[in-house]
Order: C-alpha cells, then structure tokens, then sequence
C-alpha cells in the first residue's frame, strides 16, 4: 500500500539511551512522550516508548529505503517490494505472518513512502513476543521464489489500474505532483510505478534489494504502549541482535534546483466530470527555521474553515467545497527526508476559470505577508500542537509511532518530538514574511490543471 493521504553478528550488545524527562521548567501542555533509544550491535537503531493506558503494544519497523531512491528503469519496484514482505519467510510460509497476527488478536498493515517502507502491528500487549519475533523472521530471510514475485507484480498492477489509471482523479494530486514540480528523476519519477516497469523486475533485482536494504544497520525498530522495558530489551536482542547488517551504497543526490519560474501543466482526464487544479510551492530544507515557518504558514493559508484560502475559495467566492493539501501528501511535514512541496487543490465547478483561482492564491498570500502579526503566528502555533497531539493520540499509537521512526531514521533522535512544539514557538512574524518571499512567489510555483473536456 502507498501511504496516500484521504490516509553481521556481533557477540556484545551496544547501545546508548535517551530518556525524556518531564522537568519543573517545562511549560503545561509541553509534549514529554517517554523516550529510550539505543543501537544494536548490528547497527538496529531501538526506540521504545512505554504508555500503559491501555493493554495494547504498537510495534513498527521502518525501513530506510522508499520509492524516491528506487532504482532507475524499476518504477513502483520499492512498492512491490512492501507487497513481497508479506509472501513468507524463513519460518513462516506464505501468508503465515498474516496468520500469526490476526490470530493473536492484532491487526497489522504497512506502506511504502518517499523515504522509508514501514510496517507494523498492533497486538495484545502480552503477544509482543510473537509480534518481534515474526517481525525478526521477515528481516532475517525472505521467501523469495519466482511465483511470489509473479503474483505480486500482477497485485500492484491491479492496484494501479484500481487506484490511478481507471478512476477520475486517479493519482492527482499526491502522484502527478511530483512528477510536474520537480526536475530530478529521483524525485520526479512515477513511484506507483509504470506497468512496464513492474513487468520488467526480476527475481535477481529482488534478492539484491533484499539483502542491500532490508538489513538492520538500515531500520528502526519502535515499540510503544504497554510493556515492560526490561522484557522488550531482552526479546529484541534475542531475535534481531543476530541478523547480520549490510554493506550500504552511497545514496544518490536527491536535491532540486531553485525553481526560478512559474510551471504550468494540463492534465486530461476521460473519467473527471469536473476541472480539478493543485497550485504546489517547493519547501525549504528540512530543519531549517523556515521549515519551521511554512508548518504554520500552512495552518494560516489552508487548514481548517478560519484559514484564508477556505475563506476566500469556499465561503466568499463559492468556487469549491473543500480544499484539501499540506506539507507531504503521503505522511506529514516530518516524515520525509528530502525535497518537498506545500501544496492546495481542489475541485471546481466548470464555469470557473483556473487563473480566478490562482489569483485567490496570491491574495492570501501577499495578505498574510503583508498583514501577519504575533496574534496570527500564535493562533497557528495552537493549531499546530494541536495537530501534532492528535497524531501522537491516534490510531492506537501508530501516529507516535511514525514519528519516533522518522526522527530516528533521519535525524538520528527520536526524543525531538518533545521539541517541536518550542520550535514552532521560535517563528516570528518577520520569519514568516522572510519565508512566504522566498518560498511563495509565483516563480518557486507549480500549477497543475485536470480539463475533463476531452469527455464533451
């Protein structure tokens, strides 16, 4: 599954540790999500964070491989790969992973992103010796035969043809984006892959994938909910400590060029009844304070019925319904590792035209530029703790999952989480004038419109 939005051995144990504290000069409502963290000898990074309100455990492993740096002339391979994890293993025959879960009363599912391929379970707290050890026997041998790699590649066509190719809409705008916005192949490719492409993998092009990617020294194991560290440890270095790592290649150069002018595409669609259009602005890098900037920027222009774009696009114009978009179309604005883009889209009724609706873009944001106060920047900071608490809160702590995971694998800290909300806080005003002038002008601007006409 694409994570689309609707949603060695080595005898001695290393690790180091990390635990996040509460202190008397945290301010009320701070995030304190508890935080272990060390590394296995093989290189297995570990995050554990321990919450006994209910008698549930989530448990992720999360790969640092996804689509963007897949190889060239195998587009959608990173994604037919997630569907192989699920063919069988050393110890475990084709669909006995699934067998072995849902008979222990867990559910489980996983996903392929720009930067990583995850998966995951949620299970009885007192079955997560059964979830580590089924997770343990994936990493350390996959079944990898000829008539798995058959089945799924017609699997992952099927989803292809389902999910993009027969439904209007289909792919727009969280896939064709990227593929119109950006320059480099590596960002700009299709990641759901062309069928041809899928057609075309072979079992070598599998096994090598496998043993160059699917290693330790390139995971992360995080477990939250309901467990005792002293057990978790004891488990985790018994099933993963022995899974030897891998010699891991230089990764490609994924960066993007200043986009100096404004891009403008039309994209026909037979099934849509009605235009469609996505108006996307490249990000800055990630970390950077005007990363920070955008987070609230977004909560300001387009989230929720008081930002300016719903104001104006919904509520005073009447052009549309809803408008959805954000930072990162397939996860969130810190579960990615690379170049990305802030993007809005929307249906619209066919009477209106595509540049009314460009002009309500800039609007809004030579408004906000102009006219952002303090007031403005701390109403947005509320929104977006509030965001992020309802990420942390939700789905049976896959949300504070995904973010343990995504700090560990990119920043190599996983106890940031307890300090994003102070990095929101930084923002100025001027911050945010200094960012919307760099990174929301009409030059750094992709625009992409579906024409339904070829059906008249």
């Amino acid at each position: 599954m694409i994570g689309k939005r609707s949603f060695l051995t080595i005898p001695v144990f290393l690790f180091f540790s990390i635990t996040t504290k509460a202190t008397n000069s945290e301010p009320p409502g701070s995030l304190n999500v508890p935080v272990v963290y060390y590394k296995l000898g093989n290189g297995l990074k570990v995050v554990l964070s321990q919450d006994k309100t209910a008698p549930t455990i989530a448990l992720g492993i999360y790969y640092n491989i996804g689509f963007r740096i897949e190889p060239k002339n195998r587009t959608g391979f990173a994604h037919l790969f997630e569907h192989m994890m699920f063919q069988g293993s050393q110890n475990l025959g084709k669909m006995e992973f699934v067998k072995l879960i849902q008979k222990n009363g867990g559910v489980f599912n996983g996903s392929t992103r720009f930067d990583f391929t995850n998966y995951f379970e949620i299970m009885p707290a007192h079955k997560l010796e059964t979830a580590l050890w089924g997770e343990a026997d994936r990493m350390k041998g996959l079944s990898i035969t000829q008539e798995n790699l058959t089945n799924q590649q017609g699997v992952v066509k099927n989803e292809v043809r389902v999910n993009v190719l027969n439904q209007p809409y289909g792919g727009f705008p969280w896939l064709d984006m990227p593929q119109y916005a950006n320059e480099n192949w590596y960002n700009a490719h299709n990641f759901y892959g062309d069928l041809a492409d899928l057609d075309s993998a072979k079992l070598e092009d599998v096994n090598s994938f496998f043993k160059t990617y699917y290693a330790p020294n390139n995971a992360v194991l995080v477990l939250t909910g309901d467990f005792e560290e002293k057990d978790a440890r004891k488990w985790i270095e018994q099933y993963f400590n022995a899974i030897p790592s891998s010699t891991l290649p230089q990764k490609p150069d994924i960066s993007e060029p200043r986009q100096e002018k404004e891009k403008k595409f039309t994209k026909e669609d037979k099934l849509a009844n009605k235009p469609a259009i996505a108006v996307a602005y490249k990000m800055p890098d990630k970390n950077t304070p005007e990363y920070f900037a955008m987070g609230l920027i977004d909560q300001m222009l387009l989230q929720g019925n008081d930002s300016r774009l719903y104001q104006s696009l919904v509520q005073e114009k009447g052009f549309t319904g809803n408008v959805g978009g954000g930072i990162n179309y397939l996860g969130d604005m810190f579960d990615y590792n690379g170049p990305m883009v802030w993007m809005a889209n929307l249906i619209y009724d066919n009477k209106v035209k595509p540049d009314s609706i460009v002009a309500e873009f800039d609007k809004a944001i030579n408004f906000l530029e102009n006219n952002v106060t303090q007031k403005n920047v701390d109403l947005a900071v509320i929104k977006m703790r509030s965001s992020i608490y309802d990420a942390i809160g939700g789905n049976f702590g896959i949300g504070k999952l995904n973010m343990l995971a995504s700090f560990a694998l990119f920043d190599d800290n996983p106890s940031k989480i307890n300090d994003l909300e102070n990095e929101f806080k930084k923002v100025t005003p001027e911050l945010i004038r200094k960012t919307i002038s760099e990174f929301l002008r009409s030059g750094n601007r992709t625009i992409l419109i579906i024409d339904p006409k070829a059906t008249k």
